[in-house]
């Protein structure tokens, strides 16, 4: 079993050790939650900082032009690109992921007018799942179609995500779009557990999405991204015909003119200090070797399970090639569990209704810190810290 010296000389030879200086990270926490909203770069809050001091405060409503404002959605959709495999020009940024799923979702099945079925996982995301059923009330005589019974031959879209937000389970995204492209259909991949941790490619999919405050580190609420295969760019049809969308915007046309390319899935007017911290974050991740990262997220995730062994119930896969970054357990007490671990300085999180899940961001989580959270979760199961009644009571946000 690897000590804690052991780990302190994984660190020293860790390629990557020289990044974790670049976040923010709190004195006695150890963050395991990167699967949900990753820490705070050093250095965005300047660069947030100069967006509305220098550039809002200064330049007023100059600075769609002077700052580069109004081309935002083109400008860091190109940055992220090559995240997940992808050229400039396919990608844009703005929005949440739920409004890019639907504007996915909506042009797929415009593109596919001959099919009624939509093929997807009732154990997604919730919000996937959501906007698939509402999309499919919203046009009628459409079929929702569970994952489980692994059958495209008639279905217009399939959409997935790469690694379950549960589980941490990995789908293989060539295989499955091959083989949804081989009966027919349309494939949209969900990139939110997956983009920063792995090396990902969805150049052969038809669409992608993903948020960027996950592994990506641009900050709560941060832009979303929608990826449209080149393709598709003539063809594909944006539902949400907002004005960003627009061939000419500022020419103020009574009726919708799609521009060209991926710029006609924009939709309305960028967040423009989200963008900046997002902005920020790329600096990073534009140094980042993503081979690295992804050994490295697989030498963490390992090093976890091996440390925690059988004191929880291992709900991820144990071959780490088959899962993203994140360790997820099962415990009928999860929640209090969890709350106990945070209440301890290692802070993961819970899913409904048992799941206790930990996620490892390559850049700033460290062999010892991996060391020193898995010693507190067998300290709080094997002295039964959980069970003060403290940490019954449900927060909002779990």
């Amino acid at each position: 079993m690897p000590d804690r010296d052991h780990c302190l000389a994984l660190d020293a030879a860790d390629p990557l050790r020289a990044f974790r200086d670049e976040f923010v990270l709190p004195e006695g926490v150890v963050y395991l939650v990167g699967n949900s909203l990753g820490a705070l770069p050093r250095r965005t809050a300047e660069r947030v900082r100069r967006t509305v001091e220098d550039e809002w405060g200064k330049e007023l409503v100059g600075g769609w032009n002077a700052s580069g404002w109004y081309a935002q959605p083109l400008t860091v959709g190109d940055r992220i690109a090559p995240l997940i495999g992808v050229g400039p020009g396919q990608v844009v940024a703005g929005n949440t992921t739920s409004i890019a799923i639907f504007q996915a979702l909506a042009a797929a099945l415009k593109l596919r007018p001959d099919r009624r079925v939509i093929v997807s996982d009732a154990d997604n995301f919730p919000t996937d799942h959501y906007i698939v059923q509402g999309l499919a009330g919203l046009l009628g005589e459409y079929e929702v179609r569970d994952l489980a019974e692994r059958r495209f031959d008639d279905a217009a879209v399939v959409l997935l995500s790469e690694v379950d937000y549960r589980t941490g389970a990995r789908q293989d995204v060539a295989a499955v779009t091959a083989e949804a492209h081989a009966a027919g259909a349309l494939i949209i991949w969900d990139l939110c557990h997956s983009a920063g941790v792995m090396e990902v490619d969805v150049s052969a999919a038809d669409f992608a999405v993903g948020c960027t405050y996950k592994y990506l580190n641009a900050g709560p609420g941060a832009p979303a991204y929608l990826y449209v295969n080149p393709r598709h760019h003539a063809t594909a049809e944006n539902v949400l015909s907002g004005w960003f969308g627009h061939a000419e915007p500022f020419a103020f046309e009574t009726d919708f003119r799609p521009a060209e390319g991926i710029r006609r899935f924009a939709v309305s007017t960028p967040h423009v200090v989200s963008f900046a911290a997002l902005d920020a974050a790329l600096d990073i991740w534009e140094r980042v070797p993503m081979a690295q990262v992804r050994a490295k997220s697989k030498a963490l995730t390992s090093l976890f399970v091996e440390l925690v062994g059988d004191a929880l119930e291992l709900v991820s896969p144990a071959d780490p090639e088959a899962r993203g970054s994140q360790v997820s357990y099962r415990h009928p007490d999860g929640y209090p569990v969890m709350r106990a671990l945070i209440d301890h300085g290692v802070h993961g999180d819970f899913r409904a209704p048992d799941i206790l899940r930990f996620g490892f961001a390559p850049l700033y989580t460290s062999y010892t810190d991996v060391h020193d959270a898995a010693a507190t979760v067998l300290e709080v199961l094997g002295k039964e810290l959980w069970r003060d009644e403290k940490y019954a009571r449900r927060l909002a946000v779990t």
